[in-house]
């Protein structure tokens, strides 16, 4: 029987459509051995089984999880079947999906997901925390400060020049995709790139600029682990960083570089420092790690993503590609990878008796 790869699409997310545009290149790709059950959340948070990727999710079979870990799965509640799964492949960026509570959800019924667990996803989520980990570990990121919605009274615009300098970047604490990002160059600017942020999450993060190239690097592994030759982000045009709208709505303005304008050793320190990044923040299976190289070759980690973008624009494919792994084999990697690990870590004892 093929392997029910269960692709969980959508999100209770300001992510949603962008989830949505990674799994219908997932399902696309996915090696045909495997059998995929697509099941989308609506952004209200109800599930649905759907029979392909699509943004009128709530016109599917509403499913509810069957919650037995030796028959672990889903329930169709039109027709009272059992939607069996082997493996689920959480494709949902963002909120409610990449910080760790998907991933709970299904780890306490024992069912294997692809992609970090909850440890790591919930880490890698928070920016904040990320940031405070990496700093702790040794391992370069840009100067940085945090503020919650309680610190209205410390969050001046002379705080933050003098401790950061200028410009310097606002960030909500736990989204991705640039979803509440914005540079400031000016105290106007300050203004309204701090409400924008507080629109997101309960926490800002606010880090100094830094001026030079912008990379990314795929990692793959657990105990093991292997990456890419990092690719360069080249914007055009008018953008002073890589937005929401340079990544999803304008399809000239970057230019993607594999591997990046940098010299050979810089791009082996790249890799040296994701993989360290990668190990230091928990994650699992996969993930993209995004970094800053200044004009001076200094690397900065900048974040780690750890459901990356699938898409036909997404970086992380790509650099796995130039590897000479292609998309199909690479998600059958991500797949075999899980449940490797998924198995070893039910060789553990759950029971304990004291002797």
């Amino acid at each position: 029987m093929a392997l029910r790869v269960a692709i969980i699409y959508g999100g209770r997310s300001v992510e949603h459509e962008i989830s949505i545009r990674s799994a219908k290149n997932i399902v696309a790709k996915l090696d045909p051995s495997f059998d995929a059950v697509i099941i989308g959340i609506t952004k209200k948070g109800n599930w649905y089984l759907t029979t392909e990727v699509t943004s009128i999710i709530d016109q599917g079979q509403p499913v509810q999880l069957f919650l037995n870990t030796e028959e672990p799965g889903f329930y169709n509640t039109t027709d009272r079947s059992k939607v069996e799964v082997d493996i689920i492949f959480p494709v949902l960026h963002g909120t409610d999906g990449e910080d760790g509570s998907i991933q709970g959800l299904f780890k306490s019924i024992n069912l294997p997901v692809v992609g970090s667990s909850v440890l790591g996803s919930a880490v890698c989520m928070d920016k904040i925390i990320a940031k405070k980990i990496l700093e702790h570990e040794g391992i370069p990121t840009a100067p940085f400060l945090s503020f919650s919605k309680s610190d209205d009274k410390e969050i001046t615009f002379e705080t933050i020049t003098s401790q950061i300098g200028l410009p310097f970047m606002i960030k909500s604490g736990n989204l991705g995709s640039s979803v509440g990002v914005s540079r400031v160059n000016s105290r106007e600017e300050f203004e309204i790139a701090l409400k924008d942020s507080f629109n997101y999450a309960e926490e800002v993060l606010v880090e100094a600029y830094i001026d030079g190239k912008e990379l990314e690097c795929g990692v793959i592994g657990n105990e093991n682990v292997e990456s890419t030759w990092p690719g360069e982000i080249a914007l055009k045009g008018d953008y002073g960083f890589y937005s929401y709208k340079a990544k999803y709505q304008d399809e000239n303005a970057i230019d993607i570089i594999i591997p990046g304008r940098v010299d050979k050793s810089v791009q082996r320190e790249i890799r040296n420092l994701s993989e360290k990044a990668y190990k230091a923040l928990k994650c699992n299976d996969f993930a993209r790690v995004d970094l800053f190289v200044s004009n001076e070759n200094k690397v900065y980690i900048n974040e780690i993503n750890t459901i990356p973008g699938f898409t036909s624009a997404s970086m992380f494919p790509v650099l796995w590609e130039k590897m000479g792994l292609s998309y199909t084999d690479l998600l059958s990697k991500l797949i075999k990878l899980a449940l490797d690990r998924w198995t070893a870590e039910n060789q553990l004892e759950r029971s304990y008796e004291d002797a």
